[in-house]
């Protein structure tokens, strides 16, 4: 018989941090993600399972929603559905159909919409790590739901975080304006249509080497050599 306690690591990511947060945290207290990450050590996005509660009941406040709270500071409000218990396990999750994954990692051009990066391309910030595309609902209430095309988005599983994954630290309002004061005004511009449309649109040519990057290694190959006699720069 399998033990539920949140230490044991056959039961899934998701009954462990929902039991760690039972007893070692509980209602009306405060944690942080360093805490969760050094309790279920060794699980990518696990944060993101902690998320995936709440569809259950669970409510966990963030700074967005308490100003008291520091960026990576989270509120256990409210212990939801015990999901570890037999009948439970799959209250609130939500199922997302290869097929509809497919149809919206397309419509996003292969591509985060946060921070415009591609599948497989290496961080910027973190050599000979590569970018892991994910889907998101735009609407975190509807994770329990059956998911539509336009309830989700294309993310990379940094971006669900915040920005300080950008920057290496959480930048302040402040900071973040005088960057965009220093931004020549064609530039403001785009970031503003950005900023509305809560993505990072994507121009012709970024749209075509997403795709293309999607091609076999060997297409590539032929379509790098093509390009390159167009060009002059290959025989």
């Amino acid at each position: 018989m399998v033990d539920v306690v949140w230490t044991n690591d056959k039961l899934g990511t998701r009954i462990r941090v929902a039991l760690w947060l039972h007893s070692e945290v509980d209602e009306g207290n405060r944690l942080n993600k360093q805490q969760l990450r050094k309790a279920i050590p060794g699980i990518e996005q696990v944060d993101r399972r902690m998320r995936d509660l709440r569809p259950a009941g669970w409510v966990i406040k963030t700074y967005r929603d308490m100003a008291s709270l520091g960026p990576d500071e989270l509120y256990l409000e409210k212990v939801g559905t015990h999901i570890w218990e037999p009948g439970q396990r799959s209250v609130g999750l939500r199922t997302i159909s290869g097929k509809l994954r497919r149809k919206v990692i397309e419509r996003d051009n292969h591509r985060c919409v946060r921070c415009g990066i591609s599948a497989g391309k290496e961080y910027p910030d973190e050599s000979g790590n590569h970018a892991q595309l994910t889907l998101e609902h735009i609407t975190p209430h509807k994770h329990g739901s059956a998911a539509q095309l336009e309830d989700l988005v294309t993310e990379r599983a940094r971006c669900n975080e915040t920005a300080r994954h950008l920057t290496g630290s959480q930048l302040s309002a402040e900071q973040i304006w005088d960057r965009i004061q220093e931004l020549p005004r064609r530039e403001k511009a785009k970031l503003l249509t950005w900023m509305v449309a809560d993505r990072r649109a994507a121009t012709d040519t970024e749209q075509t080497w997403a795709r293309y990057r999607q091609l076999p290694a060997a297409h590539r190959d032929a379509l790098k050599k093509q390009l390159g006699i167009v060009l002059g720069s290959g025989s």
